[in-house]
């Protein structure tokens, strides 16, 4: 009976897959998902402006609806049918049937959602401000705590004759 051999990833294989994967995920590091109504959800009830009021949106967040499939929906509107709940004509319908809409906020603007079938004027509303990612943060200067002759003799002297050691063993090793 023949063995098959497993097939195995060699650690350069490994390193461009983990890579790429860091790559991928990096621009959703700083991307934040909102639940619209916190624990309420997308629901009548609830004052959105006071939900959204102290929250910061960003170009890249998320907004994610979670409400009644069979009664309500999530309607993007321009400023003015926002104000005055005429959902007849919206911008866009990001409803999906399942009552688990995902709303990609990646444009620097301010959005008007709202709920159809009469919620609106219930206060089923809100109007979300997406502003531009602000820049990350600076590194802070480094400053040595002290200049003493030990840290000065473990930093320049000390760790790279450890590595050169270590490179000599090893061709030693080798070459026996």
């Amino acid at each position: 009976m023949e063995m098959v051999g497993r097939k195995s990833f060699t650690w350069p294989t490994m390193a461009v897959v983990l890579t790429c994967a860091l790559l991928v995920m990096l621009p959703q590091v700083y991307s934040v998902r909102y639940i619209v109504g916190s624990r309420f959800g997308w629901t009548s009830n609830v004052n959105y402006t006071n939900w959204a009021k102290d929250k910061h949106f960003y170009n890249g967040d998320w907004l994610f609806f979670v409400y009644d499939r069979n009664q309500m929906n999530v309607l993007e509107l321009n400023k003015t049918n926002y104000e005055t709940c005429n959902t007849d004509h919206p911008l866009h319908n990001w409803t999906t049937g399942a009552g688990r809409d995902v709303v990609p906020l990646n444009v620097t603007k301010t959005y008007y959602f709202a709920s159809g079938k009469g919620f609106c004027y219930g206060g089923m509303k809100v109007a979300i401000h997406v502003e531009k990612a602000p820049p990350p943060p600076k590194a802070a200067p480094v400053v040595s705590a002290s200049t003493n002759l030990l840290s000065s003799l473990r930093g320049q002297i000390l760790i790279p004759a450890l590595f050169a050691t270590a490179a000599v063993w090893d061709a030693f090793v080798l070459l026996w």
